[in-house]
C-alpha cells in the first residue's frame, strides 16, 4: 500500500463508456484522485 504523498502504482481501468484509462495518461499533466468503493448495494 502506498503511503500518503507517494506516487501511485500504475493501474489501467475501464471508464464508464468502456474506454481504457491509465494513470500514465495523466502523469505530469494534472492531479488525479482515485476513489475505490465497495461493491454496489453492499454494507460499507
Amino acid at each position: 500500500m502506498p503511503e500518503i504523498g507517494e506516487i501511485a502504482p500504475e493501474v489501467a481501468l475501464h471508464g464508464a463508456r468502456g474506454e481504457e484509462f491509465s494513470l500514465a495518461d495523466l502523469r505530469g499533466r494534472s492531479a488525479a484522485v482515485l476513489f475505490f468503493y465497495p461493491k454496489d448495494q453492499t454494507g460499507g
